[in-house]
C-alpha cells in the first residue's frame, strides 16, 4: 500500500468516529470504514475448525477510544444463558471477550468481556495466560438481543491503560476476540490462539490503527461510617483516590487514605502449615494499571511485588499498618515502559515501600528489570531485591522466559544477601504436543518477603512436561477434547537434601454438555520434609499420593452444579493412612436475577502431621467440614444484594506424638499432646447501589467469629456451635463518588 493510500485509509477508519453510538444496534453506515472479521474458528474445543454458529466483529479506532462490535448468530434451538451476574462473577454464560494489548509488545493485556444480557467482567492479563480480576476499568457497553442473533457494542477509552507513544501516527495494538456459547461450552476465536497453551499474550494478532490520545483527570473520594456492636463503638473514616493521565504515555495516580476494601471479605482459611495464606488484593487503587509491577517469579503464587504487604500486620503486632499515602506512576520513554510505585505507613511502627519497574521490546527478546526496597525501623531493617526478567522467542513455537533475582538484607548492622533463578522452556511441537522444561533455584538466603511473596527459598526445583491434546472424538463421546499431560520431577534443598522426586498425569477434559472434567494423580518418592519444623530438624517422610478429581455442569433448567473429591496421603504412615475429602456446591438458579449457591465440604485425615514446637510433632486424626451458602440477588441494573455466609468445623484427635532425630527419623515419644477442635463463621450482607460508573453506595453488616479448644467435639456441635460465634459484629457505610472530566 502506498503511503497516500495508508493515509486515505487512516482517515477514512477515523472519519465515522462520532456516529457509533454504543446501544447494541448496528445501525447502517455506522461502522463503516471499520475492519470486519468473520474467520472464527473453534478455539474450545481447540480444532481451528470454522465456528459452528456464525460469529462476526467490526473494530474501529475512534477518537473516543477503541470500539468493537459483535453479531452473533444463535437459533432459538440453541439455548442462551440469561441469568444476571454482578461484575467480575463470571460463570458458563453467553458471552464475547474483547482481549487487547495496547502497546503489542506481549507484556500487558486487557480482557472486557459482556454477556448476552449486557452484565461485564474486566481483566487484566500478565506472564502470557494469568487473568486476574482485581482490576475494573470505566468502558461503555451494551448488548441486545434478537430471536436468531445477539449482538453487543463496546468501546474502550484511550485513558483506560498506560501506552507507549508510537512513531508516524500509528499505533500497533494485539488484539484477541472470541465468543462462547454457554449450553455448549464451544468458544470460537480470532486469531487461531488459545490461553489454554503456554503463550497466548503475545500471540494476539498485530492490528495497525491511528493513534489517538485522551487525557484524563478523575478524582474519587470516599467516606465510611461504622457501628461496631461488639466494641460499642462508632468510626468514620474518609480518604481519595487521584487518577491523572495528561497524555498516552503518562499517568499517575495517587491515594491519601486508601480505601482498604472495607465492604469485600476474604473465604476463611485454616492453615497449620509453613507456608503462608496467600490473598489477593481488593483495593481500588493497588489493583489499577498494576499489570506492569506483576512480576510472577518461583512457583504457585509467588511474586515480587505482592501489594497486601502494604498496610498489613504493622511491625509492633498492633494489628493492621496505617498507609498515610501512596502514588503510582505508568508511562513510557520512547519504546521503554516504566513504573514507580511508593507507600509509606504511619506511626511509629510505619514502613516505607518502592518499587521500579521498566520493560523494553528487542524483537526476539523483551527484557524488563524491578528493583523493590522496603525501610522498616521499626526493626532496624532494610530489604532491598533486584531483579532481570528476560522472554526470548528464538523461532517459531519456541518461547523461553527466564529471570535472576537478588536479594540484599540489612538489619541491626548485619547484612545478607542471595540470589534466585528460573527459566522455563515451551515448543509448540504441532498436531496438539508440546514440551516444557522449568528450573527454579532458591538461595537459602534469598528473602522476598517484606514486599513480595515467596511461598520456601532454599529450594531447586526441575520439572519435564509432556502434553497432547486430543480433538477428533466420536460424536457419541459426552468429551469433546481431552488434554492428558505427562510430568516429572525433582525437588532438593540448596544444600543437596532430596526432598522428593515425582511422577504425575492429569487430564482436562471439556465436555459437550458445555462443563468440563479433570482428574489429577500424583506420586512422591520418600524424601524429607524440610519445613514443618520450622528451623528445628529435618523430617524423613514416606512416600505420598495425591488424588484429584473435579466436575462441573453449567445451568440446566434451575440448576447449575460443581463437585469434587481428594485422596492425599501425606502424613509418617504413607499411602496406608490415605485421607478423603468431597466437596459439591449445586447452585439453584431461582430466576435469572436470583440465585442461591450451595457450599458443602467434608474430609477425614487420618494421618495428619503438625508441628508442635521446637521438634516435636503430633499425628492427629482429624475431621473437617465446610457449609456455606451464597445468596446473589441482582434488583436491576444498579442494584444488586449479595448474602454470604459460611461456617468451618475441625476436630482433631492426637494420635502419637514425635520427635525428630539428628539424622531426620521421627521416633515416637511420650510427650503429651492434646485433642483439639476448631469452629469459625463468617456473615456479610451488602446491598450496593451503582451511581455512575465506579461510583457506588454500599451498606455492609458483617458478623464473625473464631474458637478453638484443647478438646474433641462433633462436627455437628462445632458448626452449632459456630453461629453463636460474635468476635466481630458491625454494620457498615460506604459511599464513594468519581467526578472526572
Amino acid at each position: 500500500m502506498t503511503r497516500a493510500a495508508w493515509l486515505a485509509f487512516l482517515l477514512t477508519a477515523a472519519m465515522p468516529a462520532a456516529a457509533v453510538e454504543i446501544d447494541g444496534h448496528l445501525a447502517p453506515g455506522e461502522w463503516d470504514g471499520a475492519r470486519h472479521i468473520t474467520d472464527f474458528v473453534l478455539v474450545q474445543p481447540m480444532t481451528g475448525a470454522p465456528a459452528t454458529w456464525r460469529t462476526e466483529a467490526w473494530v474501529l479506532a475512534t477518537p473516543e477510544g477503541l470500539a468493537v462490535a459483535f453479531r452473533n448468530e444463535q437459533p432459538p434451538e440453541v439455548p442462551r444463558t440469561t441469568q444476571r451476574t454482578r461484575r467480575d462473577q463470571g460463570g458458563q454464560l453467553d458471552r464475547i471477550n474483547v482481549m487487547v494489548d495496547f502497546d503489542g509488545d506481549g507484556r500487558t493485556g486487557y480482557d472486557l468481556m459482556v454477556t448476552n444480557v449486557g452484565d461485564v467482567s474486566d481483566e487484566v492479563i500478565t506472564n502470557e495466560r494469568n487473568f486476574s480480576t482485581d482490576w475494573d476499568g470505566v468502558w461503555q457497553h451494551a448488548a441486545r438481543q434478537e430471536a436468531d442473533a445477539w449482538y453487543v457494542e463496546l468501546l474502550i477509552p484511550w485513558h483506560v491503560a498506560p501506552m507507549a507513544r508510537p512513531e508516524g501516527g500509528v499505533r500497533t495494538i494485539g488484539l484477541y476476540l472470541d465468543r462462547v456459547v454457554g449450553s455448549t461450552g464451544e468458544r470460537f476465536g480470532w486469531p487461531d490462539i488459545s490461553f489454554q497453551r503456554p503463550t497466548f499474550l503475545s500471540q494476539f494478532a498485530k492490528v495497525e490503527v491511528p493513534h489517538f490520545e485522551q487525557s484524563l483527570l478523575a478524582v474519587t473520594p470516599y467516606v465510611v461510617a461504622s457501628q461496631d456492636f461488639v466494641g460499642d463503638r462508632a468510626d468514620f473514616d474518609a480518604g481519595a483516590d487521584l487518577f491523572w493521565k495528561p497524555n498516552g504515555s503518562f499517568q499517575l495516580a495517587a491515594t491519601l487514605n486508601p480505601d482498604f476494601g472495607q465492604v469485600e471479605s476474604d473465604a476463611l482459611v485454616v492453615n497449620f502449615g509453613a507456608v503462608e495464606t496467600f490473598f489477593g488484593d481488593k483495593r481500588p487503587f493497588f489493583t489499577e494499571n498494576q499489570g506492569l509491577f506483576d512480576f510472577g517469579f518461583g512457583v504457585g503464587n509467588s511474586r515480587l511485588l505482592y501489594t497486601r504487604r502494604i498496610g498489613g500486620n504493622a511491625d509492633d503486632g498492633s494489628g493492621a499498618a496505617d498507609v498515610r499515602a501512596a502514588i503510582k506512576l505508568n508511562g513510557s520513554l520512547g519504546a521503554t515502559r516504566y513504573g514507580v510505585l511508593a507507600a509509606s505507613e504511619g506511626d511509629d511502627a510505619g514502613r516505607d515501600f518502592l518499587a521500579l519497574r521498566a520493560t523494553r521490546d528487542f524483537g526476539a527478546h523483551d527484557l524488563g528489570g524491578m528493583l523493590t526496597r522496603v525501610d522498616r525501623p521499626f526493626l532496624d531493617r532494610s530489604a532491598s531485591v533486584y531483579a532481570i526478567d528476560d522472554r526470548w522467542v528464538p523461532a517459531p513455537g519456541w518461547n523461553v522466559a527466564s529471570a535472576l533475582v537478588l536479594s540484599r538484607i540489612e538489619q541491626a548492622g548485619t547484612t545478607t544477601g542471595d540470589s534466585g533463578f528460573q527459566t522455563r522452556i515451551d515448543w509448540e511441537m504441532g498436531e496438539g504436543r508440546r514440551q516444557q522444561l522449568y528450573f527454579l533455584h532458591l538461595g537459602d538466603q534469598l528473602q522476598l518477603d517484606d514486599f513480595g511473596y515467596l511461598d520456601r527459598n532454599d529450594f531447586n526445583y526441575l520439572r519435564y512436561e509432556f502434553a497432547q491434546r486430543r480433538t477428533g472424538l466420536p460424536e457419541s463421546s459426552p468429551f469433546a477434547s481431552h488434554e492428558w499431560r505427562w510430568a516429572a520431577s525433582q525437588r532438593r534443598n540448596d544444600h543437596g537434601l532430596l526432598i522428593a522426586n515425582a511422577v504425575a498425569v492429569n487430564r482436562v477434559s471439556e465436555r459437550r454438555d458445555g462443563g468440563s472434567e479433570f482428574f489429577d494423580i500424583g506420586v512422591w518418592s520418600r524424601g524429607h520434609d524440610d519445613r514443618i519444623t520450622r528451623g528445628n530438624g529435618v523430617v524423613r517422610v514416606p512416600e505420598k499420593v495425591f488424588l484429584f478429581w473435579e466436575r462441573s455442569r453449567p445451568r440446566r433448567g434451575h440448576w447449575s452444579l460443581y463437585g469434587w473429591a481428594s485422596a492425599n496421603a501425606e502424613g509418617l504412615d504413607g499411602i496406608s493412612g490415605m485421607g478423603l475429602e468431597l466437596g459439591f456446591e449445586p447452585t439453584l438458579h431461582i430466576s435469572d436475577t436470583l440465585s442461591l449457591r450451595g457450599e458443602f465440604a467434608l474430609q477425614r485425615i487420618p494421618d495428619w502431621l503438625l508441628w508442635r514446637g521446637g521438634n516435636l510433632l503430633g499425628s492427629y486424626d482429624a475431621e473437617f467440614a465446610r457449609i456455606g451458602a451464597n445468596l446473589q440477588w441482582r434488583i436491576g441494573d444498579r442494584q444488586e444484594l449479595r448474602v454470604r455466609f459460611e461456617t468451618i468445623a475441625l476436630d482433631a484427635r492426637a494420635e502419637q506424638a514425635w520427635r525428630v532425630a539428628g539424622d531426620g527419623r521421627p521416633l515416637a515419644s511420650n510427650d503429651p499432646l492434646s485433642d483439639f477442635s476448631l469452629a469459625q463463621m463468617g456473615l456479610q450482607i451488602r446491598w450496593r447501589y451503582e451511581l455512575a460508573p465506579l461510583s457506588d453506595l454500599y451498606i455492609v453488616y458483617g458478623r464473625g467469629g473464631f474458637t478453638e479448644q484443647a478438646d474433641s467435639r462433633s462436627l455437628a456441635q462445632l458448626l452449632g456451635d459456630a453461629t453463636d460465634l460474635r468476635d466481630a459484629d458491625q454494620i457498615l457505610i460506604k459511599l464513594s463518588y468519581r467526578f472526572s472530566n
